[in-house]
């Protein structure tokens, strides 16, 4: 057994019976709440460099600063009175 379950173990066994029946109940509850949980999800590891999208816009000249590109289509986008807005 672990030190710690030990630990936490001999700090029950030191409450009054009517207080380790708390603890046993409130386990159970603590059980049953967090086993409807679903499993966590295996993610796959993914390398992007093999990916079809990674350098779709390479060609494009109007991308090559994409924060530049950014900026001016939300000038475009946004109303007269938001332009001042936007750095």
């Amino acid at each position: 057994m672990p030190i710690q379950a030990e630990k936490i173990l001999s700090q029950i066994v030191a409450l009054p019976p009517e207080v380790q029946r708390e603890v046993s109940d409130f386990i159970a509850f603590l059980k049953s709440r967090y086993k409807e949980m679903p499993p966590k999800k295996v993610v796959k590891k993914v390398n992007l460099n093999e990916e079809q999208f990674i350098g779709m816009w390479k060609d494009r000249q109007d991308m090559k600063d994409s924060a530049s590109w950014v900026r001016n289509v939300r000038k475009k986008e946004m109303n007269e009175n938001d332009i001042g807005k936007i750095k």
